[in-house]
């Protein structure tokens, strides 16, 4: 292929001049390269054209009109790019207007500006021209008094004549001026410069160390041109002063105290150093002090305290728009044996009183009910029993509905009178329920009428109060009694706000092995759901699970809904307040503060004792004697209703002091304490551990055990006033341990056993200890050995057990066999 093959070669077009670039590399090289340079094609229009088309208007030349548009949408076309024209040309005039008046605004600031540096300059220089005066005056009266002292030493000097000056030449002091005047000019050299302008740069004086003075910071620089930058502007040089409201605590350190007040720590230390106190940046000082401190810089003081910590979990007053209806809290009152449980069991269609010890209620029960018609009810079963009165007196205070049982064979009774009073104190609507109607012996007028006496007046007696005779046996007026509670809530019109933090009532607590501290949580406000951080009286912690009454694991629990809470960190007192947080660090300050308040309550209760007072007690105590006792309990409400009982145990001559309560089960440390104070220990449906046994073996302390809380008081008190005669003493023959469960047709459930200590009788009681709390009490219905029918069965053996009503057994299950036995008891 050729390079001439049809295409044009490689040149100038035209219209393009050429030129020559020389171009230039490393290493000396060099290169001349050919460029062409463009030049810029000008169009002439040709006038005839421009005629024409400054003489046709756009809307009447059809020609230049696009395709389709018509004369009304090109005049409209046109009527809205004229506006747009106008407005444009407004929008210029109204920043050309604007441009002037800020222009003249910058000028008259500068005006003032200039002025203000003009008048100060002024200023300045009167101020040197008096400065100089003062200073030549000054020199002149130097020069005066040197040429006085002058002239009377000449005439005393004894030089040769030649040596003295001529009388027509100058006067010697004319050296000491010259060395002034050039003194003076070194001083004034560069005065009349802008000093602002070098006062930064570093000379060559300053970086050789001649300079004499610190050579300043950038920070301080930077901080001379905003000054002079809002000088100029004519804003203000300097700051206003920020007035903070500082917040105080009863001891506070130096260097957080500055950094409320926004001051520099030095500043602080040096104005307290000043009040005679030499304190550095780390150390505390006290209220008053920093009130001095604060005030000195010129700031207002807000006083706060340690109880502000609890300000995160206050009162917060729900809109009505919020509000939604919840399930009403209904609480089954009354006295013993007068059939509140059972009347909650036929409601409930379950068999709570089988696993009460004696069929009676130890605890505070919550349970949920949905009626047959959907409606759902919250009860509260509380012991009818006196030593109950707190946990009853906390069943009131949670509320709506107090329903009183009493029995239609028997009377008003004193456990009854209580329960009235406290429906009466929590203000709350009663309805009485009037059991055991089927009863021969059944009177229900008696029971209205002894009810008249203590201001309880029923329907049937044209009051107020509602009054349902029920059966609890054959279900007679359960319906009633339904429909009498839902008409009361709905009369109430119960309402709670779900979708807020939750607050609850701690109905019981307990240390649960293998779960840890339980609380029982009657939700009141809001929704507690699982992962919730809360504080509940002087405990913390987080919502690990949640169960409701059936034993279930939920969610969440809203309003009037009763659960266990799992995840504490302790056991906390019954009728405590839960309260949600939003962080943990609040919660276990809440409950820390809370701590070291009842701590510094139980301090100063017993530092407030005087020297009389001691006296006087230690008289009084002369001729009282003491029965020391340890309780420990399954629950902390139990644990509190034995105290309470004890405390009201004694006369003048003897007394019963409690030195420890607590719940969970009797471990070495309890019986230290015990073995210390010669007392005994009473365990309320708990157990020792083995090293506890073992321990209390060897020193010989006395561990009792009890289920039922009569028997419990009744010893005490026995023992404290010295009537017994006889003691029941339960001997422990042996140990025996589930290893698997069998079912057998006609008999039920057979634990497979181990006999692992003492010896098994078939005549002994049993417990069923599960975790080392009792779980049943009873006789044994089998005792096999093989296939055959024993007596009793030694340690080490195998042997298979059945118990009496009752099949709730589970592998690894301890059976505890123990004898009864009379003791005849002798006063030392």
């Amino acid at each position: 292929m050729s390079d001439s093959d049809g295409k044009k070669t490689l040149g100038l077009r035209g219209g393009s001049r050429p030129g020559n670039v020389k171009q230039s590399f490393s290493h000396g090289r060099t290169k001349n390269v050919v460029v062409e340079t463009k030049r810029k094609r000008v169009v002439v229009p040709k006038p005839g054209a421009a005629k024409g088309g400054g003489g046709a208007a756009p809307s009447t030349s059809g020609s230049r009109r696009p395709a389709g548009i018509s004369d009304a949408e090109m005049e409209r076309r046109l009527k809205a790019l004229q506006a747009a024209k106008a407005r444009e040309a407004e929008e210029a005039a109204a920043r050309a207007a604007e441009e002037k008046a800020r222009e003249e605004d910058r000028n008259r600031r500068r005006a003032e500006a200039e002025a203000k540096e003009r008048e100060q300059r002024e200023a300045e220089e009167r101020a040197k021209a008096k400065q100089e005066e003062e200073e030549r005056k000054k020199r002149e009266a130097e020069v005066a008094k040197e040429r006085a002292a002058a002239a009377a030493v000449a005439p005393a000097a004894d030089t040769p004549k030649a040596a003295r000056p001529a009388p027509n030449k100058p006067a010697p002091a004319a050296a000491p001026r010259k060395a002034d005047r050039e003194r003076e000019q070194r001083q004034n050299r560069g005065k009349g410069q802008d000093d602002g302008r070098r006062s930064g740069k570093l000379t060559l004086g300053q970086a050789t160390g001649g300079g004499g003075n610190r050579h300043r910071s950038m920070a301080s620089m930077k901080r001379k041109q905003e000054r002079a930058r809002q000088k100029a502007m004519g804003g203000q040089v300097e700051r206003e002063k920020v007035i903070r409201d500082v917040q105080l605590p009863e001891a506070i350190v130096v260097s957080e105290l500055a950094n409320r007040m926004a001051e520099r720590v030095g500043e602080v230390v040096k104005s307290l150093m000043n009040m005679g106190m030499m304190v550095t940046q780390n150390q505390t000082i006290d209220a008053d002090t920093a009130e001095l401190i604060i005030e000195e810089f010129g700031h207002k003081v807000v006083r706060v305290s340690d109880s502000d910590v609890e300000d995160v979990i206050k009162e917060v007053v729900d809109k009505d728009d919020d509000l939604k209806p919840r399930p009403p809290v209904i609480t089954i009152m009354g006295h013993v044996d007068h059939g509140k449980t059972s009347l909650l069991d036929a409601i409930r269609d379950a068999r709570v009183v089988a696993g009460e010890a004696g069929g009676i209620t130890q605890h505070i029960g919550a349970y949920q009910v949905k009626t047959e018609s959907g409606t759902v009810l919250s009860f509260l079963d509380t012991p009818g029993h006196a030593a109950f009165t707190s946990m009853r007196s906390r069943g009131a205070q949670v509320t709506d509905i107090v329903v009183l049982v009493v029995a239609a064979d028997d009377a008003v009774m004193p456990q009854t009178i209580e329960a009235i009073n406290h429906a009466k104190a929590a203000q709350v609507p009663m309805i009485v329920a009037i059991n055991k109607i089927d009863k021969p012996a059944a009177d229900p007028t008696k029971v209205r009428t002894d009810l008249l006496q203590h201001e309880v007046v029923v329907e049937a007696m044209s009051g107020d109060v509602q009054d349902v005779e029920v059966s609890a046996v054959t279900g007679q007026g359960l319906d009633e009694l339904l429909e009498a509670i839902a008409l009361q809530s709905e009369i109430l019109e119960l309402k709670a706000n779900p979708d807020r933090a939750a607050q609850g009532a701690v109905i019981e607590a307990q240390l649960d092995v293998g779960r840890g501290p339980v609380a029982t949580v009657l939700v009141q406000t809001g929704t507690l759901r699982q992962g919730d951080i809360f504080v509940v009286g002087e405990q913390y912690g987080k919502v690990r699970a949640l169960i409701n009454d059936k034993g279930e694991r939920v969610q969440e629990a809203g309003p009037s809904v009763p659960v266990e809470v799992l995840g504490l960190n302790g056991t906390p007192e019954a009728g405590d307040v839960l309260n949600v947080t939003d962080t943990e660090a609040q919660a276990r300050e809440i409950a820390e503060y809370r701590e070291q308040a009842a701590k510094d309550k139980r301090a100063a209760a017993g530092a407030a004792t005087t020297l009389e007072q001691l006296m006087q007690k230690a008289k009084d105590d002369e001729n009282v004697s003491e029965l020391p006792i340890l309780v420990k309990a399954d629950v902390q409400g139990s644990a509190e209703a034995i105290v309470q009982a004890m405390e009201k145990i004694g006369n003048d001559e003897v007394r019963v002091r409690v030195l420890h309560s607590g719940v969970g089960a009797i471990t070495e440390t309890d019986v230290g304490l015990a073995e210390a104070s010669g007392a005994p220990i009473m365990g309320f449906n708990v157990r020792a551990n083995a090293s506890a046994r073992n321990t209390a073996n060897q020193k010989s302390v006395e561990i009792r055990y009890y289920s039922v809380i009569y028997d419990l008081v009744d010893d005490v008190k026995a023992a404290a006033s010295g009537l017994l005669s006889a003691e029941i003493r339960e001997n422990f023959i042996g140990y025996a341990q589930i290893k698997e469960v069998f079912k057998v047709t006609g008999v039920g459930k057979v634990a497979g056993c181990l006999v692992t200590e003492g010896i098994a009788r078939r005549s002994a009681g049993v417990r069923l200890l599960r975790d080392n709390v009792v779980i049943h009490e009873g006789t044994l219905k089998t005792l096999k050995r093989f296939k055959d029918e024993v007596s009793e069965v030694q340690s080490g053996q195998e042997c298979g057990m059945a118990f009496e009503n009752y099949d709730d057994v589970r592998p690894n299950d301890v059976i505890e066999i123990f004898e009864r036995e009379e003791v005849t008891r002798t006063l030392d």
